[in-house]
């Protein structure tokens, strides 16, 4: 009798206990497995927890805060995402500007958009490592769209014949940017900089 009152006891009420707390209902989400996988420590910007009780049964932060509250008292708001300036437009780490020219200007393009690079061996040989991890599969090594993938998909063009090897930089910055005909746009996987590089490098194997 003295077991069950001494260890079964509390630890069926301690089961208990943790099985109520498992239960969500309404704005309680019940009790959270390993929680800083889903509550980020730092200032998180698409979050806004501003209740400062907010898991505070498992904090042990030097505020006293709940261990998910998660705003910045040095924003205005305790927001975590701070507006830009009016009228700015976010650059690239080397001062570029977003590319924005229409999708159907390929001919402008060709005319207006020009290299800020200087292009150097250096420069070219950087282009030749992106082309390789980049443009390869289709475009070949050579750039003779003798590429695994130009294989099976046929209509990839050379880059020293005909219309293809005369195409400027421009056209080049531009496909690659937002695509032509069956090639997608690499805009959203190769940086600006990285672009040109590789513009460099197919300029040279038009020269073939």
């Amino acid at each position: 009798m003295m077991l069950i009152k001494k260890y079964i006891l509390p630890a069926l009420g301690f089961a208990a206990f943790g099985m109520a707390g498992c239960s969500a209902s309404g704005d309680n989400p019940g009790v959270e497995y390993a929680p800083q996988m889903y509550h980020s420590v730092a200032y998180a910007p698409l979050t806004q927890i501003q209740d400062e009780e907010a898991g505070g049964w498992l904090s042990n932060r030097e505020d006293g805060k709940g261990e998910f509250y998660n705003s910045n008292p040095n924003n205005p708001d305790s927001i975590n995402m701070r507006v830009p300036p009016a009228n700015t437009v976010k650059r690239t780490s080397t001062g570029m500007l977003p590319y924005r020219m229409p999708v159907d200007e390929y001919d402008r393009a060709g005319v207006e958009v020009i290299n800020p690079f200087e292009v150097t061996d250096e420069f070219i040989a950087e282009g030749k490592i992106l082309y390789t991890k980049f443009c390869q599969q289709c475009h070949g090594e050579n750039g003779q769209a003798a590429g695994k993938v130009g294989e099976v998909f046929l209509g990839v063009p050379a880059y020293n014949v005909g219309r293809v090897a005369e195409i400027t930089e421009g056209n080049i910055y531009h496909t690659i940017t937002l695509g032509r005909g069956r090639m997608g746009a690499h805009g959203s996987q190769i940086q600006p900089e990285d672009r040109w590089k590789i513009v460099s490098f197919v300029q040279t194997l038009q020269k073939q």
